[in-house]
């Protein structure tokens, strides 16, 4: 249960939390706009629904999933490189961190 709170905090508060007050307070961006697009990146769990079962708690989603693949990882590290797709490469390659600590734990 412990996991489960942690996994889900690290998606949709910790991480969201964090990189939008550090966008606000040192970039100039607003909070919720930072925050709602950090939220929005959970939307690359869609490809959840392209396996079968859907969720499955032992399966290591980085590495297994299309957009949880390596080449998809290296595509959200270029697009940190790009001023306007900077805060939804950095919410997807958090999300990767998320996903890739259930791998080793």
């Amino acid at each position: 249960m412990l996991h489960f709170f942690i996994h889900y905090g690290l998606h949709f508060l910790i991480f969201p939390g964090l990189v939008a007050f550090i966008a606000s307070k040192y970039f100039n961006q607003s909070f919720k706009r930072v925050f709602i697009i950090m939220l929005l990146t959970m939307l690359v769990d869609i490809d959840h629904l392209f396996t079968d079962p859907i969720f499955d708690p032992n399966r290591c989603s980085v590495g297994f999933h299309f957009l949880h693949s390596y080449y998809a990882i290296a595509v959200y590290g270029i697009l940190l490189f790009y001023k306007k797709t900077r805060i939804i490469a950095i919410g997807l390659l958090l999300h990767m961190l998320t996903d890739f600590i259930d791998c080793i734990i």
